[in-house]
């Protein structure tokens, strides 16, 4: 299912694909990792359903530099927005935060994560129903991993019936989304998804994790 709001004016912009780049696929062999050029700061890889709402709430975390709205996890190689909601391509809405961690830490990064989406439902955010809006952690590092799963392992230990469905997964490419797709929320606050699915998110964010919010 597209996102239920404004997906129809987006979907206008969409430049033609040729069949031959659509039909082109790549193994999860061929992925690498991100690297960084400034050692001094990591890459975290996220999907929590659609990425407008992901990516408007880590921009306003202190310590996060750089927000990035793509897709990873899939088989097709370059694929675009139409191939991504149509839930062939294997691929989740993700986000790629470059942060530093003198700043913030990756278990904050993930505390925040799994407090502003529902990790205990399936291929699954609100309206927003497939496998790429599903809830998956992409680690870069054998650390990021094990944090991953302890904090999984505390939330399950914690719940009543529910259990987390998030997946854990090495990371592997990542392909930036169309333009339009960066800084969503920032640029389009007042279009219906935003208003209704993504500005309460950052309510709670506020409340919630006040403290660790740009000033």
């Amino acid at each position: 299912m597209k996102k239920i709001l404004g997906v129809s004016l987006c979907m206008l912009t969409f430049a033609c694909q040729s069949k031959e780049s659509e039909d082109k696929q790549v193994t999860q062999k061929e992925a690498t990792p991100v690297l960084m050029e400034n050692q001094n700061l990591e890459v975290a890889t996220l999907a929590g359903g659609c990425f407008w709402c992901t990516e408007a709430v880590f921009l306003e975390l202190e310590g996060v530099k750089k927000v990035v709205s793509g897709y990873t996890g899939g088989t097709v190689k370059n694929p675009t927005y139409r191939q991504v909601s149509e839930g062939n391509t294997g691929h989740a809405e993700a986000i790629e935060i470059t942060f530093d961690p003198k700043v913030i830490s990756y278990h904050d990064l993930l505390e925040i994560f799994f407090a502003t989406h529902d990790p205990t439902t399936l291929n699954r955010q609100g309206a927003d129903v497939g496998t790429q809006y599903r809830s998956e952690i992409f680690y870069h590092s054998e650390q990021q991993k094990q944090t991953a799963q302890a904090m999984i392992a505390d939330l399950d230990a914690q719940s009543i019936g529910k259990r987390v469905v998030t997946k854990l997964s090495p990371a592997v490419t990542f392909y930036k989304a169309e333009d339009y797709h960066q800084n969503y929320y920032n640029q389009n606050s007042g279009q219906g998804y935003c208003q209704m699915v993504i500005s309460p998110k950052l309510e709670k964010l506020k409340k919630k994790f006040g403290s660790k919010l740009k000033k």
